[in-house]
């Protein structure tokens, strides 16, 4: 998959002072929940959006929710790293604003919406605040991830 230069664009998770790591324990699912996150996390492993990673003091723990088509969406339980991220305060401008502006360029692209976040890089020194665990590894992401504070920003 196409990647954005990280010369144009990179997402860092800043912290506020003060704030020590967290590692989550490790919570018990249901199998059949279990085998549908393996095949989720293999997936994005094989994908290139994650990194085997080991002995980190950022660790979260995967939330499973059940969609209607019998798979299952994987989230990472950021809450305790969310509250350790100060708030971007910069206001997102609207997208008519942002297409005005491009009326007069010579040059624009679009980046693609259906890959979004997954085209974002995560900055080398904070991949491993986005660690998380299951049962059979622990893993980071290498791009942007969903449930950060202030991604949407980023993007």
């Amino acid at each position: 998959m196409p990647r954005l230069d990280t010369n144009i664009v990179m997402n860092k998770l800043p912290l506020k002072e003060g704030c020590s790591p967290v590692r989550q324990k490790l919570r018990r699912t249901r199998l059949d929940m279990s085998n549908k996150t393996r095949e989720e996390v293999l997936k994005q492993f094989d994908a290139g959006f994650l990194a085997v990673i080991d002995y980190l003091p950022w660790i979260a723990n995967i939330v499973s929710v059940p969609k209607k088509d019998d798979k299952v969406c994987m989230c990472v339980d950021y809450q305790d790293l969310n509250k350790a991220s100060p708030k971007d305060d910069f206001l997102l401008p609207h997208t008519d604003v942002l297409m005005d502006n491009t009326t007069q360029a010579s040059v624009f692209s679009f980046m693609d919406g259906f890959s979004s976040y997954n085209q974002i890089k995560m900055a080398p020194e904070d991949m491993e605040k986005t660690t998380f665990m299951t049962h059979w590894g622990t893993f980071c992401y290498k791009v942007m991830s969903f449930g950060l504070k202030n991604v949407e920003t980023t993007y």
